[in-house]
C-alpha cells in the first residue's frame, strides 16, 4: 500500500504531563513519519505545555508538528480548528492524555482505505492516571464491565460494527459530507458526529488490533467531575437523538431515580423503605463483589474498596447528572 499523508489532531489544555509521551508514541509508529503531521489545537495552556511540544519539536525533525490556538478551550472547538488546519488526506483524531501503539496509524488508514468504516477506532486499555491506589482504583473500575457496560471499544475482541468508538479516523473529505464536530455539545462530540455518521448512512468500524492507552482521572474528584460533565451533555444529546438511547444508559438515571423516589416517599409509606434498603443492599453487594474479583485479580488488595468507590461515583454523578438536565436545555 502506498504511503498516503495523515493528519493527527490532537485537543489540548495543560497537558504538560502527558503530551511529551504522546508525541514520542507518535514518532515510533510503523506508518512513514515523513507522510505524517501533527496538529495540536491548545486551549492556551498555562502550565508548560507548550514548551513541551517546542522540546519534542527540536529534537525531531519527523514526524511535523504545528499548534493552533483554540481559545475557546473546548474540545470539540480544538477539534474543529485541527481540522481546519490539517492537510493531510486521512485525520486521525487523538487525545492528549493517550498512548497509542506502534501500528495505530498504519491500521487505520489500511482499514479507511480498505473500506472497513467511514469512521474507524479500536479498542482502549485504560491506565492509572497517576501512581496511587486511587488512580489505580479508577482505572480498573473504568474498565471493568460494571462501568463500561456494553461499551465494546473497552474490552471486546472481534471487529465488528458499532455505534462509537474512542477517538475516530475519517477520510478529510467526511466533513464536508455531515460536517464537523458540534461546538455547542462540550462533551459527547464524538458520539453525536457518528450519529450524523450513521444517519447519512456511514459505518462505524471497530478493529481490536487498533489498540492505543488512555490514562483515566487521577483522583476521585476528577472523576466525579468528568462523569457529571459526561451525563451533563448526554442528556443534551438524547434530546436530539433520542434514537440513539441505548439500554445501558438508562440504568444509572433509573436507578439514581429509583433510590431518591423510595428513599423519600418511604418517609410517608413504610413498605418503600423495605424496597429502598434492598436495593442498596444488592447494589452494595455487587459493588463488593466487583471490588473483591478485581482485587484478587490483580493482586491488589486496595482495589477492594477502591474500585467500589470509583463505579458509585460514576454512576451516581452519569445518572444525576442525566436526570438534573434532560428536562433542561436541549
Amino acid at each position: 500500500m502506498s504511503s498516503l499523508s495523515v493528519s493527527i489532531i490532537i485537543p489540548c489544555y495543560n497537558e504538560e504531563r502527558t503530551i511529551r509521551p504522546l508525541l514520542e508514541a507518535l514518532a515510533s509508529q510503523s506508518y512513514p513519519l515523513s507522510n505524517m503531521e501533527i496538529i495540536i489545537a491548545d486551549g492556551m495552556s498555562t502550565d508548560r505545555t507548550r514548551e513541551r511540544i517546542a522540546g519534542f519539536a527540536r529534537d525531531r525533525s519527523e514526524p511535523a508538528v504545528r499548534v493552533v490556538d483554540n481559545p475557546a478551550r473546548s474540545i470539540p472547538s480544538a477539534l474543529n480548528r485541527a481540522v481546519e488546519a490539517a492537510g493531510g488526506e486521512y485525520v486521525i483524531r487523538l487525545d492528549a492524555h493517550s498512548v497509542p501503539a506502534p501500528d495505530y496509524v498504519e491500521r487505520c488508514v489500511a482499514a479507511l482505505a480498505a473500506g472497513a468504516g467511514e469512521n474507524v477506532g479500536g479498542v482502549w486499555e485504560i491506565a492509572p492516571g497517576a501512581e496511587t491506589w486511587a488512580a489505580r482504583s479508577i482505572a480498573a473500575a473504568s474498565a471493568h464491565p460494571f462501568g463500561a457496560g456494553d461499551a465494546h471499544y473497552r474490552h471486546t475482541t472481534r471487529a465488528r460494527y458499532v455505534d462509537t468508538v474512542p477517538f475516530g479516523a475519517f477520510r478529510r473529505e467526511l466533513f464536508a459530507e455531515v460536517g464537523r464536530f458540534d461546538e455547542t455539545l462540550l462533551s459527547n462530540e464524538d458520539y453525536e458526529f457518528n450519529a450524523r455518521i450513521r444517519r447519512s448512512g456511514g459505518r462505524i468500524w471497530l478493529d481490536p488490533d487498533i489498540r492505543s492507552t488512555y490514562f483515566a482521572r487521577p483522583t476521585f474528584g476528577a472523576l466525579a467531575r468528568q462523569y457529571w460533565r459526561y451525563g451533563t451533555w448526554k442528556a443534551a444529546m438524547l434530546k436530539r437523538y433520542p434514537e440513539t438511547l441505548r439500554w445501558r444508559q438508562l440504568i444509572p438515571p433509573l436507578f439514581v431515580a429509583g433510590l431518591l423516589g423510595s428513599g423519600l416517599l418511604g418517609i410517608f409509606w413504610p413498605p418503600l423503605r423495605w424496597l429502598f434498603g434492598l436495593a442498596l443492599a444488592l447494589y452494595a453487594g455487587a459493588l463488593l463483589a466487583a471490588g473483591l474479583a478485581t482485587a484478587t485479580r490483580r493482586r491488589d488488595p486496595a482495589l477492594l474498596l477502591g474500585v467500589p468507590a470509583a463505579l458509585t461515583t460514576m454512576h451516581f454523578c452519569w445518572g444525576g447528572a442525566v436526570l438534573w438536565n434532560l428536562p433542561g436545555r436541549s
